[in-house]
């Protein structure tokens, strides 16, 4: 009986952080415009593309990218939906269902070459997700077994939870059981399922209507999903909206997207510089950024000018996973979106993992008539 208990209390710990962390990654999502802005580093958009440079379904995110912007709003307010359902205990597994599937395509799209493996989280949401899909969310703090009970009563009959019994308690008790044998039975071995103390005892059972009660399972369980999409999407505009609102108010901000250069394909350069031509450094003012694309690699580049006249460039992909870090003014460090990996602006060495080292330093440099070129 203690055991039972239990195992319906254990599921809780696995929901609760589930359910919490799928929630808070749909709304941060949402709130922030830059996830939908095809121009910005930090997009969807250039995660996708980012990631296709490593992953084993490289094709299908190359198909998508085109599309990158809808399927940022599919993931968002998915990640919202799954969270709420598993938070409330609200069609759970079907939640869990979604919620590995997204943990599946999210793993062999951004953290497949991960090494170690166990430091792409998304592996291991996939397997968190299993034990709920298996058992359910069971019975505490849910949604899906006060529907149950709520169905049972307008059906006619209860909803009483069955104790468990060892068979052991029941020889303890019964009257016939000698030595391993049955009185009642003319010796023969003590079974279950054969025992006349249960068989005796066993509750009467009043028939009802099954179909009804599923009936009203749906018409209950189906209007509570519908307030709670409701309520979600109603959560989910507010925070887009209360996102943009305080992206346009930050007083003094830069904004995250950075310019793009140009670019002139191989040049030997005229004032005294060589290389391929990325664009005039008017483009780069001091203390932004400028992106840019690498010709010998088709890898993205990130530019900086830290003071008049001194350039800095990287190779912008994590070498963590293979996404395309972005400049954050704020906080004036490059991050990667995909996992928060963060990296000096001036060295391009890392600050925080999980990227195993800092960002490839390009050689850029300005020429007398105001260019820059990529040695």
């Amino acid at each position: 009986m203690r055991a039972w208990a239990l195992s319906e209390w254990a599921l809780v710990p696995v929901r609760l952080f589930l359910g919490v962390t799928f929630t808070f990654a749909g709304l941060q999502k949402l709130s922030n415009p830059a996830f939908f802005q095809a121009t910005s580093p930090t997009s969807i958009q250039s995660q996708m593309a980012g990631a296709a440079r490593l992953s084993p379904i490289h094709s299908f995110l190359h198909a998508m990218l085109p599309h990158a912007v809808l399927i940022g709003w599919i993931i968002a307010y998915g990640e919202l939906a799954i969270g709420l359902g598993t938070l409330l205990g609200l069609k759970t597994r079907i939640a869990a269902i979604a919620g590995a599937f997204l943990s599946l395509n999210l793993f062999l799209a951004v953290s497949f070459h991960s090494s170690p493996y166990f430091t792409g989280a998304d592996i291991v949401f996939l397997f968190a997700w299993m034990p709920l899909i298996i058992a359910g969310g069971g019975s505490r703090f849910s949604a899906d077994a006060l529907i149950a009970r709520a169905a049972a009563k307008q059906s006619g009959f209860g909803m009483s939870p069955l104790v468990a019994l060892p068979f052991e308690t029941v020889q303890n008790f019964c009257g016939h059981y000698h030595e391993g044998s049955c009185t009642a039975r003319s010796g023969d071995p003590c079974e279950a399922s054969q025992c006349p103390v249960l068989l005796s005892r066993a509750p009467q059972v009043t028939p009802v209507d099954i179909t009804t009660f599923k009936r009203r399972s749906v018409v209950i369980g189906g209007t509570t999903a519908a307030v709670v999409a409701g309520a979600a999407v109603v959560t989910g505009f507010l925070t887009t909206a209360a996102g943009h609102l305080e992206a346009s108010a930050a007083s003094g901000e830069k904004s995250t997207t950075s310019s793009t250069l140009p670019g002139g394909g191989s040049n030997a350069g005229t004032g005294g510089a060589a290389g391929t031509l990325l664009g005039p450094a008017s483009s780069v003012p001091i203390g932004s950024a400028a992106t840019f694309t690498i010709p010998s690699s088709g890898d993205p580049g990130i530019i900086f000018q830290l003071s008049k006249g001194t350039f800095v460039a990287y190779d912008a992909v994590c070498p963590h996973a293979g996404c395309t870090v972005g400049y954050a003014p704020s906080a004036k460090i490059m991050v990667c979106p995909c996992h928060g990996s963060e990296f000096v602006v001036a060295t391009g060495q890392v600050i925080s993992g999980p990227a195993p080292h800092g960002l490839t330093p390009l050689t850029v440099s300005e020429s007398s008539n105001g260019n820059l070129y990529l040695q």
